[in-house]
């Protein structure tokens, strides 16, 4: 048989984060499993610890090119490929595409110029929008689609998480695998402010985060990025994190999620997930660095009320089943054959 050739071209940056690269290694572990190989092509080397994440799953790595006609010179090797970025220019779409290399493209609501064979909207409520799509592309959408990596599939609760009732709440916070924002200490202040007992651990990519969230209270353990990032969801009482790709993975842990609108590109995420009543509202980064207030209210109700944290928890949970990477290889390897 005939070992088929995937290459996925996605972003990746300490500003940039590492959402683009964890959604595609979920399609990629799918992809894997069902005998293919993958490469990625991006700046892994500027995230040290996503680079790890990439090896570890044995996928090369070639550097990013921006370029249409470098684009059609590297990925014509391959036999379908993926995108998923928020930086190409969007004459790089149609270029690929037109060599006939079936193309995948990962998008959130705006498409940004994408174009390709599968369009994919993993984000809440996506099925209900109707963008004007490309000529000959078909859109899978809505959370049906979200593409859960192996650590968080493994260890997905059989069934909605029981209420637990605590003295003192764990608190997990950690705001992708870079924090570009320094989130981790203005969410620090705010826990602070809630005036209740917490348990908390903060995840710090770099030193200079880690000594902030320290000024803020020695109390509070600090770590650096994690692999064991899905067990300590799991052990926390209540997980405070951006509003992007990784809240469809705290969701399908059944965690109790407090959500912080980072950027603005994570504004509408932000606004459906708290209208479905699956996630608390922690509220927007900047007008939690201003006046903790706000914040400090919600996170209050989050550690005294286990009755509300469990209702987040069920509710997340029956939303995002961990199937999603398996319809959206199914998509791809359609387009292959």
């Amino acid at each position: 048989m005939c070992v088929r050739h995937v290459g996925v071209r996605c972003d990746v940056g300490p500003l940039r984060g590492i959402g683009h690269v964890m959604r595609c290694l979920a399609l990629a572990e799918e992809l894997q499993r069902r005998g293919l190989t993958v490469e990625f092509i991006c700046d892994a080397h500027t995230v040290p610890w996503a680079a790890g994440q990439i090896a570890a799953r044995g996928i090369g790595v070639r550097p990013a090119v921006w370029s249409p006609a470098e684009h059609v010179e590297l990925l014509s090797r391959y036999d379908a490929v993926v995108f998923d970025s928020y930086d190409l220019d969007a004459a790089v779409y149609p270029a690929v595409r037109s060599t006939g290399v079936p193309t995948l493209a990962i998008v959130d609501g705006d498409l940004r110029g994408a174009e390709a064979d599968v369009l994919v909207d993993q984000n809440l409520s996506a099925e209900l929008d109707h963008p004007v799509l490309p000529a000959r592309s078909a859109r899978l959408a809505g959370l049906d689609y979200v593409m859960i990596r192996d650590e968080i599939r493994a260890l997905r609760p059989p069934e909605p998480p029981a209420l637990r009732q605590v003295a003192v709440p764990k608190v997990f916070a950690f705001f992708g695998g870079t924090d570009a924002f320094a989130a981790g200490p203005a969410v620090t202040r705010a826990l602070v402010a809630t005036g209740v007992p917490f348990d908390a651990t903060v995840v710090a990519p770099t030193p200079e985060l880690a000594a902030a969230v320290a000024a803020v209270s020695a109390q509070v353990k600090v770590v650096g990025p994690t692999d064991q990032l899905a067990a300590a969801v799991r052990e926390a009482d209540v997980v405070i994190s951006a509003s992007g790709t990784s809240t469809w993975e705290l969701l399908c842990l059944g965690a109790t999620a407090g959500l912080v609108c980072v950027v603005d590109n994570q504004v509408m995420g932000y606004e459906r997930a708290i209208a479905t009543g699956t996630a608390a509202g922690v509220g927007v980064l900047s007008d939690i660095r201003e006046d903790p207030t706000a914040a400090a209210a919600v996170l209050k109700r989050l550690l005294t009320d286990a009755t509300e944290r469990n209702r987040l928890a069920a509710a997340g949970w029956q939303l995002v089943d961990g199937q999603g990477r398996v319809r959206v290889a199914d998509a791809l390897l359609h387009l292959i054959s």
